[in-house]
């Protein structure tokens, strides 16, 4: 779920803080993908009619499978390289969130149990999509498939969007891409939205800068976690009747979470039982992450296509042609990848007291210089060439 109407009320109130981009922006970055959304997601849209999936022979979902096969290959070839992070134990606070959770997909069982007597369609497929859970299953084919592709596997010790956005923060990875606004609560940099999303719905990637939604909406970033606290999450029940605007009003009214309470109506306001917000906050703030490079083995390398032939021709009845070419995508782009991006070629001129002796060359143009990729500009008159500066005549 993550935070509930974050989205609009980012769009309404810090409309600065999102920008769209392109796939092919990102050329170069090192991405954290949250891959339980990712699979849950290819578990609702990738080859499903109604009740039906892809299987394989033996009657095993493969949605799973086809859909990050296909989604992590487009994203080699637009030059990223992804990590994708699993969920590990869940905390304590999260566990009534998923007895919901649950309920909720009983429920949803018993009305498409009745929409399949009724032969209604349209309920079948809603009824269906609500049923889905990820299940452990689900994230070890996942595991497997990422590291035939060379692509890097993190388990997070609990909550992946965490682990996500200590990467981002500690600069091992550019951004953070999911579906659930929560990571923006934990206080990752950069955020991505629909970097997942198929390339068919032509829906450009949504950013979002944590320093400018801050800045936009004038708070301190202890006081945006009390925002989303209030607004609704995960971990806690919310104050009935208070929304994002209402939120977002009062946190810039009060400061913070306790002196709304002291402040608030509470005949209007019902204030939850024991409600853990401090925990929460604290979660949110404090989460259980791992740091260790040992364990962070950020490294993409070449597909094992003998390992990646067995796993999803032999054994999940994928088409070999099919599986080749993906191979032969995969290959193509860690070759495109491995250029970098072009401000990787920028060095950074000692700014000293002293004056530095320079070297210059007068060339005709530095057009020709583009084809070597190790070029930058560093003024309308001045171009910088593997330690050289050259002037443009």
């Amino acid at each position: 779920m993550g935070i509930k109407g974050l989205t609009k009320l980012l769009a309404d109130n810090a409309p600065k803080a999102m920008k769209e981009q392109k796939l092919e922006s990102y050329f170069g970055r090192k991405i954290a993908i949250d891959a339980s959304m990712s699979i849950y997601q290819f578990l609702i849209v990738v080859g499903r009619i109604g009740t039906e999936t892809l299987t394989n022979e033996a009657g095993e979902v493969t949605s799973h499978l086809q859909g990050m096969f296909t989604r992590t290959i487009r994203l080699l070839e637009a030059g990223i390289k992804p990590v994708y992070v699993f969920d590990g134990q869940p905390p304590d606070l999260k566990k009534q969130e998923l007895a919901k959770r649950y309920s909720k997909r009983v429920d949803a069982s018993a009305d498409l149990q009745e929409a399949m007597e009724s032969g209604n369609q349209e309920d079948i497929e809603k009824f269906s999509k609500r049923t889905v859970k990820v299940t452990r299953q689900h994230n070890e084919d996942c595991k497997q498939l990422l590291r035939l592709m060379g692509v890097p596997v993190i388990d997070a010790p609990s909550e992946a969007e965490a682990q996500c956005a200590a990467l981002c923060k500690s600069g091992k990875v550019y951004a953070v891409a999911s579906e659930d606004m929560d990571s923006l609560t934990f206080g990752t940099p950069k955020f991505l939205r629909h970097l997942m999303d198929p390339s068919t719905r032509k829906v450009p990637v949504m950013e979002f800068d944590v320093a400018k939604v801050l800045e936009e909406l004038n708070l301190t970033m202890d006081q945006f976690i009390d925002l989303c606290i209030l607004s609704g999450c995960d971990y806690c029940e919310c104050i009935r009747g208070i929304g994002g605007q209402t939120s977002l009003k009062l946190i810039r009214q009060h400061g913070s979470i306790e002196q709304i309470l002291q402040n608030i109506n509470r005949e209007r306001y019902t204030i939850p039982d024991d409600w853990p917000y401090e925990e929460v906050r604290r979660l949110f703030k404090e989460p259980l992450v791992c740091m260790d490079d040992e364990q962070l083995d950020l490294k993409w390398s070449a597909p094992d296509t003998e390992g990646l032939i067995t796993f999803l021709v032999n054994e999940n009845g994928f088409n070999i042609d099919r599986v080749m070419k993906g191979i032969e995508k995969i290959k193509a782009a860690k070759n495109k990848s491995s250029q970098g991006r072009l401000e990787s070629f920028f060095k950074p001129v000692a700014n000293t007291s002293a004056p530095v002796k320079r070297k210059f060359v007068i060339v005709p143009s530095p057009r020709v210089l583009l084809e070597s990729h190790h070029w930058g500009c560093i003024s309308s008159t001045q171009w910088y060439f593997q330690g050289v500066s050259l002037l443009r005549s």
